[in-house]
Parts: C-alpha cells; sequence; structure tokens
C-alpha cells in the first residue's frame, strides 16, 4: 500500500529565505530532533558550497555513529554535473538535483540558454553522472511544476525516472495551486510516469499545507508513495512553506484521510520542542494561532467555549495537547527562569562545571573540562545565542563532530 513520508527542508530551503538564518550548530541540533521526530529525510544542506562541507561531513559522521538515528540527510544542488561532481566529495549519498521546468523560467529566467529539450537533456546527464558515481537515492526536482505544460512535465519526469531518478519533486514554487488543481495534476503525472512524487509547496496563497496534503492523496490514489516537504513552524521564502505539525495533524484527524497512511514512524510528542527552538534559533515568535504549537492552540476565554472544554475537552479541541509534548500550554522559552547560571564565550571553568552538573554531565578531569568549555565558547560566538541544554548536550557528547560543524574557513 503506498504511504505518505516526510522530507524536511529548513535546513536547505528555510534558511535561504531573506532575512532569517541558523548557525551550522543550530541546523545540526534540529537534524537531531527531526530524527528524533522520526521524520523520513531532512534536506540538510548545499553540499557543493564550501562554508557547508564541514558542517555536511561532521553530520554524516554523526547520522553514522548513531546520534541521528534513521534520518536520511540529503543534500540539495542543481541539475547539473558540475554542481553533482562538487558536491560528492563531501560523503553525501542522498541528492536531489533541480532545475526549472515551465516556459516562464524558460523565456525569463534562462533568456534562450535553454529550451524544453536542452533541459531535459541537462537533468538527464546530471542524473546519470550522480548514479554513475554511486548516490545512493536520488530526487529529480522540477521548479515551477506548478506553471509547466503537463505533458511536457510527464515527457521530463520519464525522462528522469530513466536516468536513475527515485522520485520526482513537483514544485509549487509560486503557491499557484489549490487542493483541487494539484490532486488531479500530481495524480495524472504519477500514473503517467510510473513514479513515485514529492510535493513542495509555497504558501504565497496561504494553502501550502492544503496543496500538500491534497497533492499527496493524487499521487497515493495513483498507486505511488508521496513525499511532502515541510518546514518546521512553515518558516521559508516569501510567505513561507508546508508545515511539518500541520500536515501530520491533518493527516491525522482531518476528515476523509483514514484510508491514507503515514510511512514514518514519527513521535508527536518531538513537536513542541522542535517547534520551540526552530522559533529560538531562528529569531521568530510562533504566531500566537500557530496550529499546535501556538500559545493560543488551546487557549479557550468565552464563556461558552471554556464551559464546554471543561466539561470534555473534544467539545472545542480537535486532538490532546499532551500528544505533541505540551503540559498546560508551551513556553516559548527555552531557558530556565529564575536564578540563572549561565556558559558561553566569556565564560569560566567554575560556571561552565555547574551548567554541566545541572544536566547530569560530569568531567574526567580538568583538561577534558577544558576542552568541553574552549568549544562552548566558540559555539556560542557561533551561534550569538545562549546556548541551549541540548546544544550543550551535544558538544560534550560529540566534540570532534561539533568542532568540525564550527570550523569555516574562508
Amino acid at each position: 500500500m503506498p504511504k505518505i513520508h516526510f522530507i524536511d527542508v529548513t535546513n536547505r530551503d528555510t534558511v535561504q529565505a531573506s532575512r532569517i538564518s541558523l548557525a551550522k550548530l543550530q541546523k545540526t541540533l534540529l537534524n537531531m530532533y527531526l530524527a528524533e521526530m522520526g521524520v523520513h529525510q531532512s534536506e540538510f544542506a548545499f553540499p557543493f558550497t564550501r562554508h557547508e562541507q564541514n558542517y555536511v561531513r561532521a553530520n554524516l559522521e554523526l547520522q553514522q555513529l548513531g546520534a541521528m538515528g534513521n534520518l536520511i540527510l540529503e543534500g540539495w544542488c542543481r541539475a547539473v554535473v558540475e554542481d553533482v561532481a562538487a558536491s560528492l566529495p563531501t560523503g553525501v549519498k542522498d541528492l536531489n538535483i533541480s532545475i526549472s521546468t515551465s516556459d516562464q523560467m524558460i523565456t525569463y529566467k534562462f533568456k534562450g540558454r535553454l529550451n524544453r529539450e536542452k533541459i531535459i537533456q541537462e537533468m538527464v546527464e546530471a542524473a546519470k553522472y550522480a548514479r554513475k558515481e554511486g548516490v545512493r537515492t536520488l530526487g529529480v526536482n522540477a521548479e515551477d511544476a506548478s506553471r509547466t505544460d503537463i505533458g511536457y512535465l510527464v515527457e521530463f519526469a520519464q525522462a528522469a525516472k530513466e536516468a536513475g531518478a527515485d522520485r520526482i519533486r513537483y514544485c509549487d514554487t509560486i503557491g499557484c495551486e489549490t487542493p483541487m488543481s494539484i490532486y488531479e495534476r500530481t495524480k495524472t503525472l504519477a500514473e503517467q510516469a510510473r513514479v513515485d512524487i514529492e510535493l513542495h509547496c509555497h504558501n504565497d496563497l496561504g494553502m501550502a499545507v492544503a496543496n500538500s496534503v491534497a497533492g499527496a492523496q493524487g499521487v497515493l490514489d495513483a498507486g505511488f508513495d508521496a513525499y511532502i516537504n515541510t518546514s518546521v513552524n512553515g518558516l521559508g521564502e516569501r510567505a513561507g512553506q508546508a508545515d511539518l505539525l500541520s500536515c501530520i495533524l491533518a493527516l491525522h484527524f482531518a476528515k476523509g484521510m483514514e484510508n491514507y497512511q503515514i510511512g514514518d514512524n514519527i513521535n508527536l510528542k518531538v513537536a513542541a520542542k522542535l517547534a520551540t527552538y526552530a522559533s529560538y534559533a531562528f529569531g521568530v515568535p510562533i504566531p500566537i494561532n500557530q496550529p499546535g504549537v501556538g500559545a493560543n492552540a488551546f487557549a479557550h476565554e468565552s464563556g461558552i467555549h471554556a464551559d464546554g472544554a471543561l466539561k470534555n475537552r473534544r467539545n472545542y479541541e480537535l486532538y490532546d495537547f499532551e500528544l505533541i509534548g505540551l503540559e498546560y500550554g508551551i513556553s516559548q522559552d527555552p531557558l530556565p527562569s529564575g536564578r540563572v547560571i549561565t556558559t558561553g564565550e566569556y565564560g569560566g571553568l567554575a560556571g561552565f562545571k555547574y551548567v554541566y552538573s545541572r544536566l547530569g554531565i560530569e568531567f574526567q578531569d580538568e583538561e577534558q573540562a577544558g576542552k568541553i568549555l574552549e568549544l562552548v565558547r566558540y559555539a556560542n560566538a557561533h551561534t550569538q545565542l545562549p546556548l541551549t541544554d541540548d546544544e550543550l548536550r551535544l558538544i560534550a557528547a560529540h566534540p570532534e563532530q561539533v568542532r568540525q560543524v564550527l570550523t569555516v574557513t574562508p
């Protein structure tokens, strides 16, 4: 039976959005949370980009050490041989390669350099090269698929499949789809190309979650697996992307979803922690009305609603707050309150050891403590935010990989 899987693109697509970014250490911890949540894959980097490559290698090492569970770490590059060739020396084995397919992009982006035939030719060359060089899983992205003629899109997808693609990414690049239109188009594409489909939906009209779910339904109804691209808290370029938690909740609780199965072993109790950390790291508050984790998601004030919720929560709550790791609401500050001792860029050994002792971590000797303290100082300089408990745990548990993550050599 075909299933739905999740590929989170926060660490690739969201970080390239205007005016928000993550430090490499923060991207690393986000990968660990995604793994803990049971997400199938993280599109975690641009492996052909020099300043990403130490981070890429270190995260692949952490994955091999078991620190990221079964999470697949997949890199993104353009569908050109040069990008693929520059990516592979990092050790990345899973790739998505991307090229634009719509007449809009052919005319006004490529400006005569490529036509429909050359786009397929360039993509096929890159896909075949990736397979020849040992890429384990390969996605081929049709950027602006939602504005691409469906006949040409099928031709593109068939050529990609023959060249070694495991799946095709249907990109609603400017968020112009509706649930009805994307259902029909992805169903047709899957049926005619006979291939699994990724859904990559932007939120320009506020329909990214609905479009992602409807597109996945179309693919499954055609008999193939669907892979929904998401971002944490829906952050992303322009108006954002499909929110990871909202998509999962829709598949669990929306009407008519009973026959559609999630293929990932999702642990929703991690959702609140993941959302809170992403908000903290990006410096972007969680909207008060955010599904699941917004401050008002389980808040009731009007007399009728409060009375009904107190009598039976299901009167006004579709799902339980405990399900996603909440108690009575959510604190959007991951730091402890009251008297606080922190350690960071200018911290000393005594405060450092106190903070770690509070986490239940002791050091063998002063030498070991000094080495970890040095990494903590660099990590704080790197993120320019107070280090969270889980960041401190990561530094102590995997100092060599963290050192690599923190090393960016121009």
